[in-house]
């Protein structure tokens, strides 16, 4: 017997989408696919292999950037599997549990990756504010701890999603609007009362959109600082710091951002559009973060490169 509550018919599966009106060209679509896919995985890989192998990087810088990595591996492979089934196997269908499970991942490692991005502007601000006492306020232990309360926190944020989901009547309608499962693309889908699942989901939203914000108040703080010191060279050294994660933080948010604008004040929508950022949204941040840092973080680009044998 079926898991889900039906109205009408048995509802055993969903169907995901690719790329409208790209049908015929979608196991080209894989290729570049494979190789951003396969790019992210390896540059997040190689950044916590030098973070964990080089003594001298066993700061909380790096182990904030090694949380990001971490969070960036576990939203490309959360994706992974129902994008290569549809641009590379043509099998769009996905069953009922394993959508509710995917949405479980992608929203709880999107969280994740917030939280960690928030806590990395934080880290920045004390490095700029206080940096005499960097060291002694920032120890392993507490950055251990800060990782594993950032873990718990995204783990009982999303934990919900997928039980109120299940809840819900869904009639015939299976199509959804992305390559991947979403939460408030499953239940458009039913055909009962969602009142509940569209009040969690805008409070999880809240909740990201808050580290946003905090984010932008620590780079006030940090600003305030920075002017505030006399050496204009002083002042180019500190705010280089920072071109990394604000980096980082533009990629995350700017899809995110402009996908919630698209919805709440496009009057004409372009589903295409809209399918392409969702998609950059997943698969970029985990492909450029790496990138972004490797480039201009001077101690691990040193590093990757004197183990590659290069000066």
């Amino acid at each position: 017997m079926s898991t889900l509550n039906i109205s009408e018919g048995m509802i055993s599966s969903f169907i995901l989408i690719g790329i409208p009106g790209l049908e015929h060209i979608h196991i080209w679509i894989s290729i570049p696919i494979c190789l951003m896919y396969v790019t992210a995985a390896l540059g997040n890989c190689t950044i916590l292999f030098i973070i964990k192998t080089e003594p001298s990087l066993h700061e909380p810088m790096y182990y904030f950037l090694s949380m990001l990595a971490i969070s960036d591996m576990g939203l490309s492979f959360s994706s992974l599997p129902t994008m290569l089934r549809i641009f590379l196997f043509n099998s769009p269908g996905i069953s009922p549990n394993a959508c509710f499970a995917q949405e479980f991942f992608i929203h709880g490692f999107t969280d994740m990756e917030s939280s960690v991005l928030l806590i990395m502007s934080f880290d920045r601000f004390l490095a700029i504010r206080n940096p005499l006492r960097y060291s002694s306020i920032l120890t392993n232990a507490r950055v251990t701890q800060l990782g594993l309360v950032l873990a718990i926190k995204s783990i009982l944020l999303v934990l919900p999603l997928p039980f109120i989901l299940k809840r819900l009547i869904y009639c015939k309608k299976r199509l959804l609007s992305h390559s991947y499962c979403l939460h408030q693309d499953v239940m458009k889908l039913a055909c009962s009362d969602n009142r509940v699942n569209f009040i969690y989901g805008f409070f999880v939203a809240l909740c990201m959109m808050s580290d946003f914000v905090f984010i932008v108040i620590s780079y006030m703080l940090i600003l305030k600082t920075v002017l505030g010191i006399a050496s204009h060279g002083e002042r180019l050294k500190a705010l280089n710091t920072c071109v990394s994660h604000i980096c980082a933080v533009l990629i995350f948010y700017v899809p995110i951002i402009t996908l919630a604008a698209m919805h709440r004040f496009a009057k004409h929508k372009s589903p295409l559009a809209m399918i392409i950022i969702a998609d950059v949204f997943l698969m970029v941040p985990p492909l450029m973060n790496p990138i972004v840092y490797c480039v201009k973080t001077r101690q691990i680009r040193e590093k990757i490169l004197g183990r590659l044998g290069l000066k």
